[in-house]
């Protein structure tokens, strides 16, 4: 499950991309991020700086300051995104890719049941959302569908 945060980052980032797609785009202001988004402004800058450092968004400083999309859609993946603002995605620490840890109560990996069966369900999970980029969010419909046509 995704947290509050996550689909606050992601509402701003489809703004910017919206805004980056007209044919005279401009740097937003968290004020107007906030609006066009629905999402609380005293959370956005603390958001948006995550997002400067990760590298997707640029801010401008000045009267016409404000936030821009730095990479194009199709180069913002959904799942580093993910791990960037809410952390590993995996169900289970011995799952993890970037945080792997042994769980605390189990003796044998190989054997443990409830790593194997949470196993098939998060590298299905995997599979979907490491495709999903912002791009895939902008287009009207459900991104998903796509990928279960192919």
């Amino acid at each position: 499950m995704i947290t509050q945060k996550m689909k606050y980052a992601l509402k701003a980032l489809l703004e910017l991309a919206d805004e980056a797609r007209r044919d005279s785009p401009q740097a937003l202001t968290i004020e107007e991020i906030a609006t066009r988004s629905g999402t609380p402004k005293r959370f956005l800058e603390h958001i948006l700086l995550d997002l400067r450092k990760a590298g997707v968004v640029a801010s401008i400083r000045g009267r016409s300051g404000g936030y821009s999309l730095l990479k194009a859609p199709r180069d913002v993946s959904i799942s580093e995104l993910v791990r960037r603002i809410d952390g590993p995605i995996a169900p289970l620490p011995c799952l993890s890719r970037s945080a792997y840890q042994p769980c605390d109560d189990c003796h044998d990996e190989a054997a443990c049941r409830i790593r194997k069966v949470f196993a098939e369900v998060f590298w299905s999970y995997l599979v979907l959302i490491d495709s999903l980029t912002l791009e895939d969010m902008l287009a009207a419909g459900n991104p998903a569908a796509k990928l279960l046509e192919d």
